[in-house]
């Protein structure tokens, strides 16, 4: 019997925020459908998702990433909190007993959180919280993952420098970890690469032409990819588009039918479009990339199981 190549890909969404109002029909507060995550993650098993792990970006956001994770055997979460959040640890009213009850759920729970994270620096929304504020917690879940020994979820935009300063001056008590959704130059990736860290890319990393040069520099056993959905979705405007060959029929959220995506609303299954594009702009060959980039996921976030 003739077995196709495609069927025999696994992928795994290292970045999903699943948790997101949108996979419960609702967008900007208004209810637009019915919620539909199960079918969401229907059309992710039937695309060769393997596993999916679920971001969670503050103490709110863990707690309901683990509960859609404990739904399905697939489905892992981590836990932290997003830079634009970490003003979260002082209106608490105690930051130490904030950062505790990260580390409570993670011990709680070692079958399905598998990361410390969404945490780094972004000094894109700085309106959301400064930059000292955002270092001095970055700083402090560094040392959860630390003594947690979990992988580390980065998130990183336009803080290259202090980014990788605070890492350094941590580096020998670190975890292995990714800096996920990466969208930096080629000296940011090599400080990145520097550190012994993987990069994560989705079509946030894959919209302009230097970009496409950057990713093909990122040795191949130190990628791998995510969709960061609901957002990060490759659009007609990126300079990666021209590389797609999978499509999915998408319809607008007043027209929603379960067996369609929402235009604009990514989902895991669109991972598929990010190996097309990687193996195409670096000349190699799919099947060789989706499962070099599987074996690089599994030995970062699931060593336990190889």
């Amino acid at each position: 019997m003739i077995r196709t190549m495609i069927n025999l890909r696994k992928f795994i969404d290292i970045g999903a925020n699943l948790t997101d109002p949108m996979y419960q029909g609702v967008y900007n507060g208004s209810q637009k459908h019915q919620p539909d995550l199960d079918k969401v993650l229907e059309r992710s098993w039937n695309n060769n998702l393997s596993k999916i792990i679920i971001t969670a970006s503050s103490l709110e956001d863990s707690k309901k990433a683990l509960e859609i994770a404990k739904t399905d055997e697939r489905l892992f979460s981590t836990v932290g909190c997003h830079p634009t959040r970490c003003n979260e640890f002082e209106e608490s009213g105690d930051p130490e007993a904030y950062l505790d009850s990260f580390c409570k759920l993670a011990l709680n729970n070692k079958n399905k959180i598998i990361a410390i994270g969404e945490m780094g620096l972004d000094y894109d929304r700085l309106q959301f919280c400064p930059k000292e504020t955002q270092k001095k917690y970055f700083e402090m879940q560094l040392s959860l993952s630390s003594t947690l020994k979990l992988p580390m979820f980065l998130h990183c935009r336009n803080a290259t420098e202090d980014f990788v300063h605070i890492l350094r001056k941590h580096k020998d008590r670190l975890p292995a970890g990714v800096v996920h959704s990466f969208d930096g130059n080629t000296e940011d990736a090599y400080s990145i690469l520097q550190l012994g860290l993987y990069i994560g890319i989705n079509g946030c990393s894959l919209k302009t032409e230097e970009n496409l040069f950057v990713v093909t520099t990122i040795p191949s056993d130190k990628l791998v990819i995510e969709t960061d959905c609901p957002w990060c979705e490759i659009r007609p405007t990126h300079a990666s588009t021209k590389d797609i060959v999978t499509q999915f029929s998408s319809v607008k959220k007043e027209k929603w039918q379960p067996d369609k995506m929402i235009k604009g609303r990514n989902e895991p299954c669109t991972i598929v479009q990010i190996l097309e594009v990687l193996a195409s702009i670096r000349d190699e060959e799919e099947e060789y990339l989706c499962n070099q980039i599987y074996k690089n996921t599994m030995k970062l976030f699931f060593p336990y199981e190889l």
